[in-house]
């Protein structure tokens, strides 16, 4: 297997993704991004009633490969986010329910990746942070978008512009993570908990999923038609009207 690959499999309902490249602690170079954009269209994938994804036993990803992008112009940058860049959005409007499984560092890019997941189980030796600013960028994945939804604006501002590591125990405290597993249980955690969400009806899933997002940036009136029309929808496709044989 080449440096900079995603590992597909399957285990029951679920796809399993794994990141693969290990000597660059999972690095996402654009290389990595392009990978997991191609995974994400593979069938294992798309025929899948819910998506782990994750590093592996030791890392998930100590971030973005940031050489790769140091020297861009602004125009190239703006093409990278249409380009692979645009796998982190990709992975955020998936309609399975999504389980990050986390080890290790999860910094910079790799914490924006795990974000774009609906849930996020950790290893307790995992550490998690968004150190960007601190070398003159900022996070720019959905990453600071995620985080002031995740956690707060205040909380925000700790990650974000002080660069602050979080422990696992401590990220599942402030709300960055789901649940805590026990050593070297986070994959098999996470499996558990995706092929919970997979014994749900699809179609709800994916519809909740983005009335979820939706009214999490919406008025409250905008919000509640919006569940309502929703429920309409799926009652009609799960309890169609029988005909009257009158």
């Amino acid at each position: 297997m080449s440096a900079g690959t995603v590992e597909i499999r399957r285990s029951g309902s679920t796809a399993v993704l794994t990141l693969r490249r290990e000597a660059k602690l999972n690095a996402l170079s654009t290389h990595l991004e392009r990978a997991l954009l191609r995974a994400l269209d593979d069938k294992a994938v798309t025929t899948s009633r819910a998506v782990v994804l994750t590093g592996g036993d030791k890392v998930f990803s100590a971030g973005a490969d940031t050489g790769e992008l140091r020297e861009m112009t602004p125009e190239a940058i703006t093409a990278y986010y249409r380009d692979s860049g645009a796998v982190y959005e990709k992975v955020a409007a998936l309609p399975q329910p999504t389980v990050s499984a986390i080890a290790g560092y999860c910094l910079g890019g790799g914490l924006e990746l795990a974000l774009a997941t609906d849930f996020r189980v950790a290893d307790p030796t995992a550490q998690l942070g968004l150190p960007e600013v601190g070398i003159g960028i900022l996070p720019s994945s959905g990453g600071t978008y995620r985080t002031v939804r995740a956690v707060g604006p205040a909380r925000a501002r700790e990650l974000v512009l002080r660069g602050r590591r979080l422990t696992a125990a401590e990220a599942h405290a402030w709300g960055l993570l789901t649940e805590v597993s026990e050593q070297g249980a986070h994959l098999g955690h996470a499996l558990r908990l995706a092929e919970e969400l997979a014994a749900l009806p699809p179609l709800a899933v994916a519809v909740t999923k983005r009335v979820i997002d939706v009214a999490a940036d919406s008025p409250r009136e905008s919000s509640l038609l919006l569940e309502q029309l929703a429920y309409a929808s799926l009652n009609q496709a799960t309890h169609p009207p029988t005909e009257d044989p009158t």
